[in-house]
């Protein structure tokens, strides 16, 4: 069933306008009667059905509410050296299908790419995007956040997760040996292109990280994050 996201909680009427009434009318071509779901961002989702379509908006009629059924009991934060090009669209895409709450990109010393703070603004805006969309076509309950650039440092300093990862081609601990099945919280640390240097590593596993690897290949760093969390979402009983 089609999803749309909304700011608010709905009571027996939701109006939509703009791009998600254009989108309903004409890029879905939905009509009168036909049912959808729409999600508050909280994990909350409610069963639509259209009362009315008209050129400006699209009026919905609210029939029961219920709690998402999507959203993975372990909830897990993808701390991405920013790569190059679009491939950290790809991963916000991909990682927010998976399960993931939240994106940190994250300078680090061998990041080639290193946008100014008014394109690290833009980029984060069109990330959001990305993951708006990708909550949407998965039937996500909520949005996952897109924060903005930060150094590694800051990023360790704000880092709660019960468990955390650092993922390095110099080997590591099995994941199996690290995630057990009731954990809660996660956090997942990639490098860029050319990965971590170690002495990047030797800080985040200072910081109570866990030094793990994915195996005896070396993976892109846009396809580390997808690995890492697949086989995450697995050992946590999320993808059953």
């Amino acid at each position: 069933m089609q999803k749309l996201f909304i700011d608010y909680t709905p009571e027996n009427k939701i109006l939509l306008n703009g791009g998600q009434a254009r989108h309903i009318a004409k890029s879905l071509r939905m009509k009168v009667g036909d049912v959808l779901t729409v999600c508050d961002g909280e994990g909350n989702d409610f069963g639509c059905q259209i009362e009315e379509i008209t050129k400006d908006a699209v009026t919905l009629k609210v029939c029961y509410k219920q709690a998402s059924s999507s959203e993975p009991s372990c909830k897990v934060t993808i701390y991405q050296g920013v790569p190059k090009g679009s491939k950290l669209e790809d991963v916000i895409q991909k990682c927010t299908e998976l399960g993931a709450v939240r994106f940190v990109p994250v300078l680090t010393k061998r990041c080639i790419s290193r946008p100014d703070e008014k394109n690290a603004k833009k980029k984060t805006q069109r990330y959001a995007k990305i993951a708006l969309e990708a909550a949407q076509q998965s039937g996500r309950g909520i949005i996952p956040e897109v924060s903005e650039m930060v150094t590694l440092k800051k990023a360790l300093a704000e880092d709660d997760s019960d468990v955390k990862i650092v993922f390095y081609e110099g080997g590591g601990e099995p994941l199996k040996k690290i995630i057990k099945t009731d954990a809660k919280t996660v956090s997942v640390y990639i490098g860029p292109e050319g990965g971590f240097e170690k002495e990047e590593v030797d800080e985040i596993v200072n910081s109570g990280a866990h030094c793990a690897t994915l195996g005896a290949r070396i993976l892109r760093t846009q396809t580390a994050p997808v690995a890492a969390l697949t086989a995450i979402m697995l050992l946590t009983g999320n993808l059953e």
